[in-house]
């Protein structure tokens, strides 16, 4: 059975690839970036940091990562990456906006599989 911190990080990819699938789509009917998408993706920044919570456990534990800087810069990437990009699109709602969430959450997907590669 897999282990918290990779059924987590399961739960996160999925996540993200919806949010992207959606933003997407908004993108390309060219419509404006709805407040649910926003919702969307601060639920998937919550999921983050508990990602990012569980993964603390083996930093502390026995079983350390292979490269422990690696493990710990996509730990701080992970919960950055969102924030950043929506506070670069806060006044803006236009269209091109849902393709920066797109991006965002295909990204959060990369890092939480890069993640899990490196423990």
């Amino acid at each position: 059975m897999p282990s918290v911190s990779t059924q987590i990080t399961y739960i996160v990819v999925g996540y993200a690839v919806l949010v992207a699938v959606l933003a997407l789509v908004i993108a390309l009917r060219r419509r404006e970036r709805p407040r649910w998408l926003d919702q969307m993706v601060w639920m998937l920044e919550l999921l983050l940091i508990v990602r990012a919570l569980a993964g603390l456990g083996p930093l502390v534990g026995d079983d350390e990562p292979d490269s422990t800087s690696t493990y710990v810069g996509y730990l701080i990437a992970s919960i950055c990456v969102l924030p950043i990009a929506m506070k670069s699109i806060e006044g803006d709602r236009a269209v091109w906006s849902s393709a920066v969430v797109a991006v965002a959450a295909l990204a959060i997907g990369v890092i939480a599989v890069r993640l899990e590669m490196t423990a």
